[in-house]
């Protein structure tokens, strides 16, 4: 297959360019030209210069492929100017989905989130689920609202489109908040732990990449949804794992929640001021996220799919392993 690519270079990107490359598809992938895409180019895969904001880049990169895969998004929970949520998100997903549709392509797989559910009503919520009537962070907001521009293209255009929401993405070579988080843990940078009792779903980005492929090449599964993630484990849970794998001692003071959500306010406005991002990550939009937590059923991707999630622990050891290496390197700077 001929396949377009957007957001390549990011994390999750890179693993999925990995397998299908190793199958042998012809990739066209879009990238800015300040991206670093030495490893690209290393692949073999053809770069197209651009960004999803560019229609021209689009419609060049779309030319000829017979498959397109969304990856490109403005994923944070903090930004000096929240307008480029919306010009990235929502705007740049709808140049992607009416660019597909121009250029007949015959699949696109978008890559969405858990976070655009908020909180249903169902506990554990599955792709049946009613969305629930909040999203927590400007992101979630954003990605929500660029998935239901996809989806009314679906309807009204048939865009060939299928949706994948994963949950906490996990392992090596995340340089994101899940990854910055393990990082500051493992630096002795967090001076106290938060949220403990609070849950959230986590996949494997390995598992992410091999359900967008399995897609890809399932036939008659235009409309569908599925949610990636198995492992439900609260912030205490996760902060053991780390600790234990890493041999790194946790900190020794433990933050209420009523004060977290506090101190989260006064970094995030902090940050405002000084245009840099809130210190631990501890971003409003963050802190809130965590503390609603995520609790899914991602088995719809086992039974229709055939993917089986690997044990979080190999995903965190896996991803200690690379922290631990870059660091010792210094060629990390979370």
């Amino acid at each position: 297959m001929k396949i377009f690519i957007t957001g390549a270079t990011g994390f999750i990107g890179s693993h999925l360019i990995e397998i299908l490359g190793a199958a042998g598809h012809e990739l066209y992938c879009l990238v800015r030209k300040s991206s670093a895409v030495e490893q690209l180019g290393a692949r073999g895969v053809d770069l197209v210069f651009g960004d999803i904001t560019d229609r021209g880049s689009l419609q060049a990169g779309m030319k000829g492929c017979d498959r397109v895969v969304n990856l490109a998004n403005v994923y944070s929970f903090w930004e000096p100017d929240k307008r480029v949520y919306e010009e990235v998100n929502v705007r740049g997903t709808q140049n992607v989905m009416e660019c597909a549709l121009e250029n007949g392509i015959a699949k696109v797989v978008h890559l969405s989130s858990m976070v655009i559910y908020g909180k249903p009503e169902d506990v554990p919520f599955s792709e049946q689920s009613a969305i629930g009537p909040e999203r927590f962070s400007a992101y979630a907001r954003s990605k929500y609202a660029g998935d239901l521009l996809a989806w009314a293209l679906y309807e009204k255009e048939k865009l060939p489109l299928v949706v994948l929401y994963p949950g906490g993405v996990l392992g090596p070579g995340d340089e994101k908040a899940s990854g910055r988080y393990i990082m500051d843990l493992l630096q002795r940078r967090m001076p106290a732990t938060v949220l403990h009792n609070a849950v959230s779903t986590w996949v494997d980005v390995r598992d992410v990449s091999e359900t967008i492929v399995k897609a890809l090449e399932k036939e008659n599964n235009s409309g569908e949804k599925y949610l990636v993630g198995k492992h439900q484990l609260s912030f205490d849970q996760l902060n053991e794992a780390i600790s234990e794998i890493s041999g790194v001692p946790l900190p020794g003071f433990r933050l209420a929640d009523g004060l977290t959500a506090t101190t989260a306010t006064l970094l995030t406005g902090l940050a405002s001021i000084l245009k840099r991002p809130p210190v631990w990550g501890m971003a409003s939009d963050a802190i809130r996220t965590m503390k609603e937590g995520i609790r899914a059923d991602g088995s719809k991707v086992e039974r229709e799919l055939g993917i089986s999630y690997r044990p979080i622990r190999e995903t965190l050891e896996e991803a200690i392993a690379w922290y631990m290496d870059r660091r010792d390197g210094r060629a990390l700077r979370l």
